[in-house]
């Protein structure tokens, strides 16, 4: 993971793979949100129907909290920290031999609200914008009444189809050239707006291990009255699962993973159990041809029964025949029946089977 990286220069610096990681976890959770919010939402309509329909804007709100509490007390968003890596205000001239003569994290690398708050904008506000762009980016809820509106909004619309996935490729491919120069070292920036903020990103050492060890290891204040310790709780508990959050992820994925095999047609788990109400219900019989339709042999597999031939696109009707696609949609757009049993079938009952 090392090969484009010379370790001994810089040890604290981090691959592109690592950043990589990370960026594809930050990526990989709103998705995840929703899909454990739409399986709840079968069950409870009422309550989570709301949020999965406002998805994006719940999925911001609750990231917002996340990552201004991991970057005001961890110097780095929830996925970075996740990976073992702190963002840091770049000082203007490195000093790494002083700084091991020194030890310990200076305190000028430590984020202000000057890097946090574009921090934030970059991690939250940004990817909000372009999850609401991919859906659409203009509202579809226009007024049928103002048709001159409805016009100008249909044309917009329709521009807006037309030039986004250039801007969308063209944003991918500045993003692409930026980790390019960051993997042949032209660049100390992973992405471009980390050098507007003023922040690079670096391995966690093991000074910051030692000031972590030593902040969870200083003694808290109890409370002494029934109301401090109250307040204390409902102050603290906030904190306390977002610090969690680190282990509760992965403790969540496995189990979200585990209920998909467990719950899978394929899983082993099926043949452990057996069903309360008796065995599988077996498939209808085929219905039998009718004397007046058209001649069916059951020993010419894979023939068609309109034309003789090998199945062309093959589609299979109400009836549980298979014909070629052209000679099923000409005889139901002629006859709208099947052509063995002669059961009415409409254009849209026809079903394409890949074979």
């Amino acid at each position: 993971m090392e090969f484009f990286h010379d370790v001994g220069s810089d040890p604290q610096k981090p691959s592109i793979f690592e950043l990589v990681a990370q960026e594809q976890l930050h990526h990989l959770l709103q998705p995840a949100l929703k899909y454990v919010l739409a399986v709840f939402a079968q069950r409870y309509p009422r309550y989570l129907i709301r949020i999965v329909n406002r998805h994006e804007e719940f999925y911001a709100a609750i990231m917002f909290f996340v990552e201004r509490h991991y970057l005001r007390k961890h110097n780095a968003s929830f996925s970075e920290n996740f990976y073992g890596l702190k963002r840091r205000r770049r000082p203007f001239i490195e000093t790494p031999r002083a700084q091991a003569a020194v030890g310990g994290v200076p305190p000028g690398e430590k984020l202000r609200n000057q890097e946090i708050w574009p921090s934030l904008l970059f991690l939250v506000g940004i990817p909000y914008l372009r999850a609401k762009a991919q859906e659409g980016g203009i509202s579809s809820d226009i007024e049928h009444t103002q048709s001159n509106r409805l016009r100008q909004q249909t044309l917009a619309h329709r521009f807006y189809k037309k030039i986004y996935p250039w801007l969308n490729t063209s944003f991918e491919l500045w993003l692409f050239s930026s980790n390019i120069a960051y993997l042949f070292g032209k660049t100390a920036y992973y992405r471009p707006w980390l050098s507007w903020i003023g922040v690079d990103l670096r391995r966690l050492g093991l000074d910051d291990f030692r000031e972590a060890a030593i902040r969870q290891g200083q003694p808290s204040t109890q409370p002494k009255t029934l109301l401090s310790w109250i307040r204390h709780l409902i102050f603290s508990s906030p904190r306390i699962l977002l610090d969690s959050l680190r282990l509760l992820l992965p403790t969540a994925i496995f189990f979200i993973k585990f209920l998909e095999w467990w719950y899978s047609p394929n899983s082993p788990a099926r043949s452990f159990s057996t069903s309360p109400i008796g065995p599988a219900v077996p498939p209808p019989r085929m219905l039998p041809p009718h004397p007046q339709g058209v001649p069916f042999d059951p020993q010419s597999y894979g023939k068609c029964p309109l034309c003789q031939d090998d199945f062309k696109n093959a589609t299979a009707l109400p009836s549980g025949y298979v014909f070629c696609y052209r000679c099923a949609h000409e005889h139901v757009e002629k006859h709208a029946k099947c052509p063995v049993t002669l059961l009415p079938v409409q254009i849209w009952q026809l079903r394409k089977v890949l074979i």
